[in-house]
């Protein structure tokens, strides 16, 4: 894979997880009050939805090879976000 497609995919993946946690929490917050069956229902849809979305990103960035690495950008990616977003909530007490 060229470098240029590489760093891409790197970048990508890392905002992909600062996308997927702020999603999530959205999801969480909006799923709060709902019965079991529901969260179940909508819990499974959403993890469908982003593994779906993630994979079709890379397939037009670099027809569809997915690394290791990619996986521990996005993890990357959802820790700084989670970070910024608990230091957000702490400074501005949300």
């Amino acid at each position: 894979m060229v470098l240029r497609v590489q760093l891409l995919s790197f970048g990508v993946s890392f905002g992909y997880g600062i996308f997927f946690y702020l999603l999530l929490e959205l999801n969480s917050k909006l799923l709060y009050s709902s019965n079991w069956f529901i969260k179940v229902i909508f819990s499974f849809l959403f993890v469908m939805f982003h593994t779906l979305l993630y994979f079709l990103i890379l397939l037009k960035i670099n027809q569809g090879y997915i690394h290791i690495y990619f996986f521990l950008c996005i993890l990357f990616g959802y820790v700084f976000c989670k970070v910024l977003y608990k230091k957000f909530v702490k400074r501005f007490k949300l």
